[in-house]
């Protein structure tokens, strides 16, 4: 069966990490988010990936070649964003029998991926709290039998979780007219498979649809505790480290620091001396952890730097961000409310009672800078030395 992934978004809601990087290549610990999809579908048995490129194609096409993990890699391009049934159709020419749809900003668990591919037609589903927010799909005796988008009086809790095994017919039917919203929906090819197949719903035990700042902290949550301690880089005897570490060949740890896993030093970084590192912390290639530094359930993308004597906490920084010496990322508010983020020009509510900062792509902060929650440093931005930033930059 082939798979496609699609990867084509700019995900204006990740922003600023998406400024130079598309959505799906954003790091989860140790590979792209997209990756983890891809890694799913060929464990399930694709015999093709299908990638659907746009925004910043030749990042998509450098990481994953024309052959990943031993399966061919092909491309097609959506020139526009015009919604998931016109980022398949783009692919058409690829498709022949049955073949997956999975989204490339979404995490799935691998095993349901597995008896999706078995299944097929099948649509992956998962139970929430709050359907209304969702397609929801509706079941008779194991078999889906409609689905209504974000209904006001949703029929079940079953939502559909973006990952669907079309029979080969599907390929006829993606050039469907476009939605209320401007685009043309994948679940209008999914209703018409409704109707001529049985389809199987595949639940799902772990999902994530990553679309904002906070929601990639998560996925690295998920994803690092996965991990087993492995340290193949160069540790200092003078380190401490408790748990499942991962310090990759090419890394290295200096004296006197701490580390409590999960966390994941990838290859170039550098962490010390005397640093503390502790959560589900991705310290990704190149990057590096200054002395007498703290860092705790964060993400520093490559080549990020935290100088000496700072605290970041509960954020994630761009590639190549530049903390200065005795930067202090407050990450909780005194009246214990859920930090605040702004996504598209709104301040919205992340869910989170601790949340940082997210700092875009070469950010730069003056020594002494003291970052308030749930703030946004965008691309290239800067502070000047012991500034106190409470707005967004």
């Amino acid at each position: 069966m082939k798979a496609v992934v699609l990867t084509a978004g700019e995900g204006t809601r990740i922003r600023p990490l998406s400024a130079s990087v598309p959505k799906p290549m954003l790091p989860v610990a140790d590979r792209p988010l997209a990756a983890h999809t891809v890694d799913a579908a060929v464990d399930a048995g694709a015999d093709e990936i299908v990638l659907v490129v746009g925004y910043r194609a030749e990042t998509v096409r450098d990481y994953f070649g024309s052959e990943y993990r031993g399966v061919p890699v092909s491309y097609a391009v959506q020139e526009e964003q015009a919604g998931t049934a016109d980022a398949v159709n783009a692919a058409r020419e690829h498709l022949e029998g049955p073949f997956a749809v999975l989204n490339g900003d979404n995490l799935y668990d691998p095993a349901a991926i597995d008896r999706l591919f078995e299944a097929c037609p099948a649509v992956c589903a998962v139970e929430v709290d709050e359907p209304s927010n969702y397609g929801v799909l509706s079941t008779t005796d194991g078999t889906i039998t409609d689905i209504v988008e974000k209904p006001a009086d949703p029929p079940t809790n079953l939502a559909n979780a973006g990952a669907y095994a079309f029979p080969a017919d599907a390929r006829e039917w993606l050039d469907v007219p476009a939605s209320e919203r401007g685009e043309h929906e994948i679940t209008d090819v999914l209703g018409r498979v409704i109707d001529e197949y049985a389809v199987t719903p595949v639940t799902l035990e772990r999902w994530m649809d990553v679309g904002r700042p906070w929601e990639l902290l998560e996925a690295n949550e998920w994803k690092i505790g996965e991990l087993e301690r492995r340290l193949d880089g160069a540790v200092s005897d003078d380190a401490h480290l408790e748990g499942d570490v991962v310090v990759e060949e090419g890394a290295t740890v200096k004296p006197g620091v701490v580390i409590e896993g999960p966390a994941l030093i990838r290859s170039g970084a550098t962490v010390g001396p005397n640093a503390y590192v502790r959560g589900a912390t991705l310290i990704d290639e190149g990057a590096k952890v200054g002395n007498g530094v703290e860092v705790k359930n964060s993400v520093l993308s490559p080549g990020a730097t935290v100088g000496h004597l700072s605290y970041v906490g509960d954020s994630v920084l761009g590639r190549d961000v530049n903390f200065g010496a005795g930067t202090t990322v407050a990450n909780l508010r005194h009246d214990e409310a859920d930090i605040e983020f702004t996504v598209k020009g709104d301040r919205v509510s992340t869910g989170r009672r601790k949340f940082g900062v997210v700092a875009g792509d070469d950010a730069k902060t003056g020594i002494n800078t003291s970052l308030t929650p749930g703030l946004k440093l965008d691309t290239g931005a800067t502070t000047t030395p012991g500034e106190v930033v409470e707005r967004d930059r």
